[in-house]
């Protein structure tokens, strides 16, 4: 696939998707949607961490008045070395996964890039996605223009992106559906769950939809009526307007799925190294739903990081799972430590670089 030449439009649309989500994190197009509708004030998100701070604390309360504070001292004095080495390792293999990703659609569409410069891009993506939504360029944006720095042509940098974005938004459907079944098939299922997973498939496969639709029908009912109804920014109309070529590739799409889906089960196992640390080892497929579960519902939630949300619905899981309330909590802290607060350090330097290079 040749891709079309890099015109002025195209700078143009890139310009307008980095102002329109300046303010708003977004892995995947559900992350986009807020972004959709205005940004987000200073105060607003000043009170968002708030609220994920407050809940975050009323979880370890809760968890003090069930629980043991002593047994969870301990279980914090007994983690190991040896396996926090070994999660830090396979952690290391989402920011591999998520270059990976990029590295081929750029091949794809004839622009390729070596892996070496894509995983420090990577690490600084990571890092702004966890930013406060008025911190600093989004995740993705600071990807696309840090190809357009390496010479990658707008138009191939976009249409990446929106490889990227749909491939990333199916491997997260996936893993959604087959948490739900696995909870199913162990009576572990309940309703307000399945309603919870059923309006999250929904809004994941809406939004591409949408998107796709206002590509091809933008002038023509319904979308032209959405588009004024909710009088949708620069950022959807750039997104609508990315090149879709790379979507027409069966195969680069089943490359990105796998790709993202590795990046969910490198969590995963980080996850269950995590409890491995402090002495426990639940089994997998519940250390899976719970990491699962705990994605989704924080990213539905409008907490920044999702913080509070993440840990409270990954306590919850594992505690109804069998996991004692106290490992719960311990692995759970355990591993925001490593996959949240641990790489900031570097993602603060390698942004840094990304935003001041030439």
């Amino acid at each position: 696939m040749q891709p079309r030449p890099t015109t002025n439009g195209d700078a143009d649309q890139v310009s307008q998707l980095g102002d329109a989500c300046m303010e708003h994190p977004d892995i995947g197009f559900l992350e986009i949607v807020p972004a959709l509708l205005g940004k987000t004030s200073l105060t607003r998100s000043l009170v968002l961490w708030a609220v994920g701070l407050t809940g975050l604390l009323t979880l370890v309360f809760v968890v003090l008045h069930f629980g043991s504070l002593e047994r969870i001292v301990e279980l914090a004095r007994s983690a190991r070395p040896t396996w926090l080495l070994l999660a830090i390792v396979v952690q290391g293999g989402t920011y591999v996964s998520a270059a990976l990703v990029w590295r081929q659609a750029l091949r794809r569409a004839g622009h390729p890039r070596s892996l070496r410069t894509l995983i420090p891009l990577g690490i600084a993506k990571v890092f702004t996605d966890q930013m406060l939504p008025s911190g600093g360029i989004s995740g993705t944006m600071l990807v696309v223009s840090g190809l357009i720095r390496r010479r990658v042509p707008a138009a191939v940098a976009m249409a990446a992106m929106l490889a990227g974005l749909v491939s990333y938004d199916i491997a997260y459907l996936s893993v959604v559906v087959a948490a739900a079944t696995m909870l199913r098939l162990h009576n572990r299922a309940n309703l307000p769950l399945l309603i919870g997973v059923t309006i999250f498939a929904i809004v994941m496969i809406a939004i591409p939809s949408i998107v796709l639709g206002l590509k091809r029908l933008g002038d023509q009912k319904p979308f032209a009526w959405l588009s004024r109804l909710l009088g949708l920014s620069a950022l959807l109309r750039a997104l609508s307007d990315a090149p879709t070529d790379l979507l027409r590739s069966p195969r680069l799409v089943m490359q990105t799925v796998g790709l993202q889906l590795a990046i969910f089960m490198f969590d995963t196992v980080t996850f269950w190294l995590a409890f491995r640390a402090i002495g426990y080892g639940p089994e997998p497929w519940a250390i899976f739903v719970s990491f699962t579960m705990a994605s989704m519902a924080a990213t539905i939630g409008p907490i920044p990081l999702g913080l509070g949300t993440f840990e409270a619905a990954a306590v919850g899981m594992l505690h109804l799972l069998g996991v004692p309330i106290e490992a719960a909590l311990s692995g759970t802290l355990l591993l925001r430590g490593l996959t949240v607060w641990l790489p900031m350090l570097p993602g603060v330097l390698l942004a840094r670089r990304e935003i001041h290079r030439p």
